[in-house]
C-alpha cells in the first residue's frame, strides 16, 4: 500500500510539525463472535468498528501532514468540525490532512480488520471449546491497524480507550477498566507511544494478586497484579510462580532504579499464536502462551520465562517511561532490557546461574548476527519501518546487552546504576537519543563515554582474543599476551576489560583455576604482566568470567587440553565459555564439525547446567545438519543417536537431564531400532525407568516417526483426537508436513506459498514440518520455486508472514554451490527489491556459504 512503510525522514518532518495532546479510541469488538470454526477463515467476521478522536497541535498553521491508518474502509473523517470525503483523503494506509490549524481535532470512523498474523488485533478461535480470544500486538507500527494515529515513537500522548465487547467477556487495556452500561471504560494513560498501547478481550482465565512497597520517605506504592491465559490452559497455569518472579522483579528495580513503577496496575497476558516472546505494553504485558507448560519441562524453561518476565518489566523504565526518539536507538530499550533481565534474574530470583545462560545462549545469538553481512552497529541506521522490523535482532538485543555488561565492568556498577537513575528522572515520559544517556554516564563515571561509544556502539563486528604464552625452562610464564584480531570487513579493534584465567589439574583430576588477572586490552597485542612467573597452565581462558563481548580463541596447548579434559572443568561458567568458544571455532571452519560432535558425545553427559546441555544438543544437531561432510551425515547421525540413548538410559530416573536426553534422542533418531523404541515408548510396550511420556513428549516422539514414514495420517489424526487443543493442532500440522512424500511437500508448499488462509502459528508449524534434514531430495525441487516466489510473497503478505516464509523456506538444506549461485543470481537480478527482503536473502545466503566452508573443513580433516 502507498505510504505503509513510513520513513525516518517523514517521521522527523512530522515530529517537527506536530505535537499530540490526547487520543480517545472507541472500539466495538462485538463482531468477534459468530463463526468459530478456526479453519473457516473466509467465513470469519472480518472487521470491527474503530472510532478515534485525536487532538493535536501544529507548529505551522496552514501546513499539511498525515495520520496513519491501515484499514479496509473508512466511514467518516472530520477535521476541526469539517467533514472530509474518505475516498479523497484515505489511500489505504494514510489520511491526508491539509490546512491544519494551531489546535486540531481529528475524528475518524473506520472499519478495521481482525488479524490472523499476530499483527494488529489478532483473533483466535480455540478449537478445544470454540471460544474466541482477542489481543493486540503493535511493535513497531501496527497500532494503525486498530486505530488512527501518528505511528512513530516520539509523538507520545495520553490515551483513553473504551471498548464494547460480547456479553460475558472481560476487556483489559493499559489502564484500569470498568464495565458501565455495556461499555468498558479505561482510565487515561500517562503519555506513551502508540506501539505500546494494548487491548486484550475474551473469556480469559484471570488470576489476581497484589504488590506493596513502602519507600524510605514513608510513601507506599500499591500495584494490582493480574495474570491471564485461555481457559483451556488454566489447569496448567502456575500463576503463583509468575507472581513470585513479578514481585521479586519489582523489588529489584525499585531498589536499583529509585523511580517507582509509573503505570498503575501490572497485568500479564499469555496469549495464543504470538509472534514474539513478549511485549512490554505498560500495565498489560503480553507473552506467548508457550510459557505456560503443558508437560514436564526443565528448570531452563522456568529460568527462560523468569528472564522474559524481568526483561519486559525493565522496559517499564527503559522504553515505556523513557522512549527512543526513532528506531535507530532501539538499543536504548532492548539492549538495556536484555541486560537487566539477566542482571535482575541473578540478583533477585532463584536462578543464580543466569549469567551462564547469558554467556552460552544469548551471546551465541549475538555472535552469529554480528558475523552476517547485514551486521550493523548497536546504534543502527534505520531508514524506515521495514528496517526497524528486521532490527529486532541479535545485535540490538544480545550484543547490546553484552556491551552493557562490558560497560558495567568499565565504569563500575555503582556509576552505571546512578547514571540510569538520573536518566529516568531527567527524561520521564519523554524521548531520548544516544547522547542523552552518554552524558549522564560521563557525569557518574568520569569516563570518556564518547570514545567508548565510538568503539562499542557505533561500529560493527566481533573481535577475537587469543592467548599467547611463553614459558621458561622451569615451566613458568615469562610472558602472557592477549592478541586481538578483527575481520577484514570490520577492522575495529576495541578496548576490552577482560579477566584471564589460568587452569590446571588438581590431584583429584579436576581442572580448576589457580590464577586470575584483570587487564584492559588495547590494540593488537596486550601483555598481562600480573601473570608473569605463574606456573605453566594447562588451559588459558581469555575472557574468564565473561566480562567482555568477544570470540575466545585458544593456544595450541589449551585446545589440546580441552579435547581431552573439557568435562573436568569444575566451574560451570568457565565450562560454558569453553563450549561456546569451541562452537565458534566449528562455525568458523577452524574445527571439523565431527570433532565438535565427538566432544559432545564424550563430555555432554557430564554437564551439570541443564541450559548448557540443551544448547549443546542444539549445536550438535546443527553441526550434523549443516557442517559435517555430506558423506559422514549418516554415520554422524548414528553416533549421536547411539550416544543420546546411552545417556538417556544412564540419566537419573525422572530427572530433567533424562527428559533433555529423551528429547535429543528423538531429534536425532533415524535408524530402525531407534524408531521402534520411540514407537514403543508411545504405545507403552517399551519403558525407560522414570521417563514420563506426557502429551508434549508424545508429539516430540511423533515428529521423527512421521518424518521417517512410520506415523501416517491416521496415526496423527488419532493423536490429535487425544490432544484436541490449539497446541495439539499445531503439533499435528507440523507432523503432517514432515511426512516423506512428494504429495505432502507439494500440499505444504501450496498451503504456505500459494494460499493466505493459515494463521501465523500454522504457517510456522507447516514450514517446520516441511524442512526436514532427512528429506533433502524431496525438497530439492523447491529451491528454484523459492527464488521465483519470494518477491511476490513479500509484496502480498504482511511483513511478519513475509519474514517467516522468506527465512523459513530458504533452501538451506540444498547445501551446494548450485544453491549458493542461485541466491547470488537472485540478489544480482533484484538489486532494487525491498532492502528488508534483500537482507533476509543475503543473511540466509551467508549461512549457506558458512555451512559449505564447514563441510569442506570437515572433509579435509576426514581425508587427513
Amino acid at each position: 500500500m502507498p505510504g505503509e512503510n513510513l520513513s525516518r525522514d517523514e517521521a522527523q518532518e512530522r515530529a517537527a510539525l506536530l505535537s499530540v495532546d490526547s487520543y480517545e479510541v472507541s472500539l466495538d469488538l462485538r463482531s468477534a463472535v459468530g463463526e468459530t470454526d478456526p479453519d473457516a477463515a473466509a467465513a470469519a467476521p472480518r472487521t470491527f468498528r474503530s472510532v478515534t478522536t485525536l487532538r493535536f497541535r501544529c507548529a505551522e498553521p496552514g501546513a499539511a501532514s498525515f495520520a496513519d491508518l491501515i484499514a479496509p474502509s473508512v466511514t467518516a473523517v472530520s477535521l476541526n468540525g469539517k467533514d472530509l470525503d474518505p475516498s479523497e483523503v484515505f489511500d489505504g494506509s494514510r489520511i491526508r490532512l491539509e490546512d491544519l490549524a494551531a489546535d486540531n481535532e481529528l475524528v475518524v470512523d473506520a472499519q478495521c480488520a481482525y488479524s490472523r498474523t499476530g499483527e494488529g488485533m489478532h483473533r483466535f478461535v480455540d478449537p478445544e471449546d470454540g471460544e474466541v480470544y482477542l489481543y493486540t500486538q503493535y511493535e513497531p507500527a501496527d497500532s494503525r491497524r486498530v486505530f488512527t494515529n501518528f505511528e512513530q515513537p516520539d509523538l507520545k500522548a495520553p490515551f483513553r480507550f473504551e471498548v464494547r465487547a460480547p456479553e460475558g467477556w472481560t476487556v483489559w487495556s493499559n489502564g484500569v477498566g470498568e464495565l458501565t452500561d455495556g461499555v468498558w471504560q479505561f482510565a487515561e494513560t500517562k503519555p506513551i507511544s502508540t506501539y505500546i498501547t494494548a487491548v486484550a478481550a475474551g473469556p480469559y482465565h484471570y488470576v489476581t494478586d497484589s504488590y506493596s512497597r513502602t519507600f524510605d520517605d514513608g510513601t507506599t506504592l500499591e500495584i494490582p497484579l493480574g495474570a491471564m491465559c485461555r481457559k483451556g490452559l488454566a489447569p496448567h497455569f502456575d500463576s503463583d510462580d509468575v507472581f513470585l518472579v513479578t514481585k521479586q522483579g519489582l523489588d529489584f528495580f525499585h531498589d536499583h532504579f529509585d523511580y517507582p513503577y509509573p503505570f498503575g496496575k501490572y497485568d500479564q497476558a499469555f496469549v495464543p499464536e504470538y509472534n514474539l516472546g513478549a511485549m512490554e505494553n505498560p500495565g498489560l504485558v503480553t507473552f506467548r502462551e508457550e510459557f505456560i507448560f503443558r508437560g514436564k519441562v526443565t528448570q531452563a524453561s522456568y529460568e527462560s520465562r523468569a528472564n522474559v518476565i524481568l526483561h519486559e518489566m525493565a522496559h517499564m523504565w527503559f522504553g515505556d517511561l523513557v522512549t527512543m526518539e526513532w528506531w535507530d536507538d532501539l538499543w536504548l530499550k532492548e539492549s538495556f532490557a536484555d541486560f537487566m533481565g539477566a542482571f535482575s534474574l541473578v540478583g533477585a530470583t532463584r536462578f543464580k546461574d543466569g549469567w551462564i545462560t547469558f554467556a552460552n545462549r544469548r551471546k551465541a545469538w549475538a555472535y552469529r548476527a554480528d558475523q552476517l553481512p547485514s551486521t550493523h552497529p548497536v546504534t543502527a541506521d534505520i531508514r524506515d519501518l521495514q528496517d526497524a522490523k528486521l532490527n529486532f535482532d541479535g545485535i540490538t538485543y544480545a550484543k547490546g546487552a553484552s556491551v552493557l555488561k562490558q560497560l558495567v565492568a568499565y565504569v563500575g556498577q555503582d556509576a552505571f546504576l546512578e547514571g540510569t537513575r538520573r536518566y529516568f528522572k531527567r527524561n520521564a515520559y519523554g524521548n531520548t537519543r544516544l547522547g542523552d544517556l552518554l552524558s549522564v554516564l560521563e557525569e557518574t563515571s568520569g569516563r570518556d563515554m564518547a570514545a567508548w561509544s565510538r568503539s562499542w556502539l557505533q561500529t560493527a563486528g566481533v573481535n577475537s582474543l587469543t592467548p599467547q604464552v611463553i614459558l621458561s625452562a622451569e615451566a613458568r610464564i615469562t610472558e602472557l599476551a592477549v592478541l586481538q584480531e578483527a575481520a577484514e570487513s570490520h577492522p575495529e579493534l576495541r578496548p576490552h576489560r577482560v579477566a584471564v584465567g589460568l587452569y590446571r589439574r588438581t590431584p583429584d583430576g579436576a581442572l580448576e583455576r589457580y590464577a586470575r588477572a584483570e587487564v584492559d586490552v588495547h590494540g593488537p597485542r596486550t601483555v598481562v604482566g600480573e601473570l608473569v612467573g605463574a606456573e605453566a597452565p594447562e588451559l588459558v581462558l581469555v575472557n574468564d568470567d565473561d566480562l567482555t563481548y568477544c570470540k575466545i580463541r585458544f593456544d595450541e596447548n589449551s585446545l589440546a587440553t580441552l579435547r581431552e579434559r573439557l568435562g573436568e572443568i569444575t566451574d560451570p561458567l568457565a565450562r560454558a565459555l569453553c563450549w561456546s568458544a569451541l562452537w565458534n571455532l566449528t562455525r568458523d571452519a577452524l574445527m571439523p564439525a565431527r570433532d565438535f560432535i565427538d566432544l559432545v558425545l564424550r563430555f555432554a553427559g557430564r554437564e551439570s547446567d541443564i541450559g548448557v546441555l540443551q544448547m549443546l544438543h542444539a549445536w550438535a544437531n546443527s553441526a550434523l545438519t549443516h557442517y559435517v561432510a555430506p558423506d559422514w551425515r549418516t554415520e554422524g547421525g548414528r553416533l549421536l543417536a547411539e550416544g543420546a540413548l546411552k545417556e538417556l538410559r544412564l540419566a537419573e530416573p525422572g530427572s530433567q537431564h533424562q527428559l533433555t536426553w529423551a528429547r535429543f534422542f528423538a531429534a536425532v533418531a533415524s535408524g530402525e531400532a531407534d524408531l521402534q523404541l520411540l514407537q514403543g515408548l508411545l504405545e507403552g510396550t517399551a519403558k525407560i525407568d522414570g521417563l514420563e511420556v506426557d502429551q508434549e513428549l508424545r508429539w516430540a516422539f511423533l515428529e521423527p516417526l512421521a518424518a521417517h514414514g512410520v506415523a501416517d495420517e491416521p496415526a496423527l489424526a488419532a493423536e490429535l483426537a487425544r490432544d484436541d487443543t490449539a497446541s495439539g493442532k499445531r503439533h499435528q500440522v507440523r507432523c503432517l508436513a514432515a511426512r516423506p512424500s512428494a504429495a505432502v511437500k507439494a500440499q505444504a508448499w501450496a498451503a504456505v506459498v500459494e494460499s493466505d488462509s493459515l494463521s501465523n502459528a500454522l504457517v510456522e508449524a507447516t514450514i517446520a514440518g516441511f524442512t526436514q534434514p532427512s528429506q533433502r531430495e524431496l525438497t530439492a525441487p523447491y529451491a528454484a520455486k523459492y527464488f521465483a516466489a519470494i518477491e511476490r510473497i513479500w509484496a502480498d503478505r504482511s511483513i511478519q508472514i513475509g519474514m517467516d516464509v522468506v527465512k523459513g523456506l530458504f533452501p538451506s538444506l540444498q547445501d551446494s554451490q548450485e544453491t549458493l549461485d542461485a541466491a547470488d543470481t537472485w540478489l544480482t537480478a533484484h538489486e532494487n527489491a525491498a532492502p528488508a527482503l534483500r537482507r533476509l536473502v543475503l543473511e540466509a545466503r551467508d549461512d549457506l556459504a558458512r555451512a559449505l566452508r564447514g563441510q569442506a573443513c570437515d572433509g579435509v580433516a576426514a581425508a587427513a
